[in-house]
């Protein structure tokens, strides 16, 4: 058992080690990836972030343009009271001017945009635009001369508040154009303070400053918002990235699985032939000599040492048949031949069959069998290899003089069961898991010193799993262990009720 803990304690040991590499090579190659990516940025952010912010700035910009023109008509409603339509004209010409320019600057960014791009350039081409544009905007307090009053002085400062806004938040991916926009935005609002009286100046100057400074706070907000999304994003396609190449090497995997698991029944479907010829052989000379037919040996010891080959050669027949079976199960090989059988007195027999292994443990088989059970449609071969191996796994592990319980009955859902249940040592909780596993022995077992090769469970599992059924073990340390192997109620043949003959036509009971 100790060599066992090793084992199992060092792969799994191994296994984390392997993962915990994975992991760290994915963490380097990432930590590599945004660092050059930095380097080259202008920044200091994933050049793949820089360049869909900026391609974000640019698509709002360059939808952005007739609105824009659209708010230029308040500013231009206002003066036409006091100012000469041929200045508001010019003021208008130079906005619609600089705003087609601005366009289609932002479609050829649109139309040259790759990973090669120079951003660094673009995003000062973008600076110069849109200062420029915001001093056009900024210079209708020139252009159309003073205004008659305060009111109308107030109304074109809310206009270039209002239009600083909206350009704020529409640029907000780009921090340093929403920063150029103010700048010139608020050339023309000082120009336009000295009109007002000192105490006027001090309440419109903090109204300013207020939405000025809140337009400032929204655009870093909504370029947070979008930076974080980008984070996301880029989280999320590599996450699927990385579910790819895990699944194309759960693929190869299971592709090489199925390989090997080919070439195991080929092995063994051949190694079948080539030792059981010979393994017949020894079997039939040594029962030969154990019998001694062509006369009594000259040292007695031969008669033992031909025992121990026969018996040797039985175990190896056992261990071949076990694993052909398995590997046929696991393989879905297994043909089951069905037909109608007795669950309770094919049960029965197997019992009578082990009864003498019994009796000279001193054990006694209680039996406990529905009476009037109907036949069940399965393969007679499997389920009695079932019942036989439980019962020998029983008999094995049971101390001498105790009793084991065998029941045969109707499951909650109409199906059938076996219950085999003995008062022995019991299998500890966590090794239950352990000796359901192909060639898994518990330490009861191996302190024991029981033949065994582990193979007698698994394929209990898998020939009931066969049936549609299920198997269950239930055990306790020194209190016992059951195993119970359950049928579905498909599998259970209900008898036809009998036919009235009355109901039958005249002409057929004549036939």
């Amino acid at each position: 058992m100790p060599v066992v803990d090793v084992t199992a304690d060092a792969i799994e040991r191994k296994h984390e080690e392997e993962e915990a590499s994975v992991k760290r090579r994915k963490l380097v190659q990432r930590t590599m990836k945004d660092t050059r990516e930095r380097l080259t940025s202008s920044v200091g952010l994933n050049r793949a972030f820089e360049l869909e912010l900026a391609t974000t700035f640019v698509n709002a910009r360059a939808g952005a343009s007739g609105p824009l023109l659209l708010l230029a008509c308040l500013p231009i409603t206002a003066t036409m009271k006091w100012s000469f339509p041929v200045a508001i004209g010019t003021w208008f010409c130079l906005i619609l001017f600089v705003g087609i320019v601005y366009h289609m600057m932002c479609r050829r960014f649109l139309a040259t945009a790759n990973e090669s791009t120079n951003l660094k350039a673009w995003q000062l081409r973008f600076v110069t635009a849109e200062t420029i544009l915001a001093i056009c905007w900024s210079s209708i307090t020139v252009i159309v001369g003073d205004p008659p009053g305060d009111s109308s002085a107030n109304f074109l400062i809310f206009s270039l508040l209002l239009f600083s806004s909206v350009s704020s938040i529409m640029s907000a991916t780009m921090r340093s154009v929403v920063m150029a926009n103010m700048a010139g935005t608020l050339v023309g609002i000082f120009y336009m303070l000295r009109h007002e009286q000192v105490a006027q100046n001090v309440v419109l100057a903090m109204t300013i400053a207020v939405g000025l400074v809140f337009s400032f706070v929204l655009s870093r907000k909504l370029y947070d918002a979008q930076l974080e999304s980008l984070m996301f994003r880029a989280e999320k396609d590599d996450l699927i990235g990385e579910l790819e190449q895990e699944k194309a090497r759960s693929d190869e995997a299971r592709k090489r699985a199925e390989d090997a698991n080919l070439a195991k029944s080929r092995f063994l479907a051949t190694m079948s032939h080539e030792l059981r010829t010979p393994l017949n052989a020894i079997l039939g000379f040594s029962e030969v000599m154990k019998a001694e037919l062509f006369g009594p040996h000259a040292i007695p010891q031969y008669k033992e040492y031909s025992n121990d080959i026969h018996s040797s050669g039985e175990h190896l027949l056992s261990l071949i048949n076990e694993v052909l079976d398995l590997s046929r199960i696991e393989a879905g090989r297994y043909t089951l031949t069905e037909e109608s059988i007795d669950l309770s007195g094919l049960v029965e027999d197997c019992r009578h069959m082990l009864d003498i292994r019994a009796r000279k443990r001193d054990l006694k088989v209680k039996e406990f069998y529905e009476p009037d059970l109907p036949r069940l449609w399965a393969d007679e071969r499997a389920i009695r290899q079932v019942v036989l191996n439980l019962l020998s796994n029983a008999i094995k592990f049971t101390p001498q003089g105790s009793e084991i319980l065998i029941k045969v009955g109707w499951t909650s859902r109409g199906g059938q069961y076996v219950s085999i249940r003995d008062n022995g040592a019991g299998i500890p909780e966590d090794e239950i898991p352990l000796v359901m596993e192909t060639f898994g022995r518990g330490s009861q077992a191996m302190k024991s010193a029981e033949p065994g090769t582990g193979l007698g469970l698994p394929i209990v599992k898998g020939l009931v799993e066969l049936h549609g059924g299920s198997f269950m073990l239930r055990s306790k340390l020194r209190e016992g262990t059951e195993v119970i192997a359950t049928f579905p109620p498909q599998r259970v043949m209900q008898a036809l009720a009998p036919v009235d003959p009355q109901l039958v036509p005249s002409g057929r009971q004549a036939a």
